[in-house]
């Protein structure tokens, strides 16, 4: 337990006899971010959990603290950082409720189906693979339970947040982050939630690229820098220009006999864009199990 932050890899490691005497210390602290608790018996987690929601922004279920931006918001309590750049952002921030984190496995399962929900409290999913109907299931509460995927551009306040079905607590959450998504029933999140799939394919589509380019000789720091920057771009221009319908820039984007209409003829003909497609009916199936 740290009394202040640390982003090193040097991990100080205390014993206790009383688990109040660490809470009691976490308490008087200036600081909190995250806090993992590890174990099965649900009559010991719950109010240790309750406890330290009061104290930290995010409690890691039978998992270890990790990097908020790659998985989830990046929050904080009291005087711990939250990257921002002015006292109103810092303010609003901060006063980010804080929430569990839990791993899709069996025994985190079992862990939540006995903990003991309010009706009053607002469950967020970050689970792709659990449905709405599985976690009322599990939960046993009428309390409402929102699906949502935060994408890693939130570390940055940008990107989509898709939501199911539409919660007005949750939206203002994540507006924070980026733009929310309100998705009004399952059946359609599935889509959104497929689609999702798609960013380490994007990520190694750039990496391709780059390492096209950095084989013919060009510095790998420039060679990045173009990709990124060019699709950064184009993204830009999709979002400014699509009109109704991408296939319209797809076809102004292209001149006969050029570059792009040969590029895209010869994706095509390799099955490119029909594997693309194969894809993401094989996600959406597995979703839908």
């Amino acid at each position: 337990m740290c009394i202040r932050d640390r982003f090193g890899p040097v991990v100080p490691i205390l014993t206790f006899n009383d688990i109040n005497k660490p809470l009691d210390d976490m308490a008087e602290s200036n600081y909190g971010q995250q806090a993992s608790v590890f174990g099965t018996d649900t009559d010991k987690l719950g109010p240790l959990i309750d406890t330290l929601v009061n104290l930290v922004c995010r409690v890691n279920l039978n998992s270890s603290c990790q990097r908020g931006p790659d998985n989830y918001p990046f929050t904080g309590r009291k005087d711990s950082a939250f990257s921002t750049l002015s006292v109103h952002d810092a303010l609003r921030s901060f006063s980010i409720r804080t929430f569990v984190a839990s791993k899709d496995n069996s025994t985190n399962k079992k862990i939540i189906k006995d903990l003991k929900f309010k009706s009053s409290q607002t469950i967020i999913s970050f689970v792709s693979t659990i449905t709405l109907s599985q976690l009322k299931k599990s939960i046993k509460v009428k309390a409402n339970i929102v699906r949502a995927i935060p994408l890693p551009p939130i570390s940055l306040k940008k990107g989509p947040v898709p939501i199911c079905p539409p919660n007005l607590k949750v939206k203002k959450f994540f507006n924070q982050l980026g733009t929310t998504v309100e998705i009004k029933n399952e059946k359609s999140s599935i889509n959104f939630w497929s689609t999702s799939g798609m960013m380490a394919p994007f990520y190694e589509l750039l990496r391709v690229m780059t390492d096209w380019l950095v084989k013919r000789g060009v510095k790998r720091v420039n060679a990045q820098k173009y990709i990124t920057s060019l699709f950064l771009a184009l993204s830009q221009d999709a979002v400014v220009n699509s009109k109704e319908n991408l296939k319209y820039l797809v076809k102004e984007s292209q001149t006969p006999k050029g570059l792009n209409e040969q590029g895209v003829k010869e994706l095509t003909k390799a099955g490119f864009y029909k594997s693309l497609e194969k894809t993401l009916n094989s996600i959406h199936k597995r979703l839908n199990k």
